[in-house]
């Protein structure tokens, strides 16, 4: 008890530190989660995931991730492009990720439980000189 009573600012500061650490993994696991763009790679190659671009079809038309199928945020529910199977695992991308994150919960609450978003969307792939299709290309 001397110990915990001598050493209780280190004890403390060992608790918080972990909880910083461990709160992202929390966050992500309460929310679905998102993906880098080496998980989102991994995904599509090995787990044949399909690539929902929830962009406006004009940012669509402008860049989007190659091979990406275009679903409009506001036509989510039931669009022909969806897959048929839910079981899918599905990599939601738009321009920034910020879209893409609540169509991956409106999704998994459509009962597409591998729904992810994107990590920084489009932009993100693009930095990491993967695969993009452009207007005029």
């Amino acid at each position: 008890m001397k110990f915990l009573i001598d050493n209780w600012f280190y004890i403390m500061a060992a608790l918080l530190s972990g909880g910083m650490l461990a709160w992202p993994r929390l966050q992500a696991s309460a929310t679905g989660g998102t993906l880098t763009t080496s998980a989102a790679v991994l995904r599509i190659n090995r787990e044949k995931g399909v690539v929902i671009d929830v962009s406006e079809p004009a940012e669509f038309e402008q860049e989007h991730v190659a091979g990406a199928r275009n679903v409009p945020f506001g036509q989510l529910e039931g669009h022909k492009q969806l897959p048929s199977n839910k079981a899918l695992p599905l990599v939601v991308v738009c321009p920034s990720g910020a879209r893409a994150g609540k169509a991956a919960a409106l999704l998994r609450k459509a009962g597409y439980e591998n729904a992810q978003a994107l990590t920084g969307g489009t932009r993100a792939w693009r930095e990491a000189q993967l695969p993009v299709e452009r207007k005029g290309a």
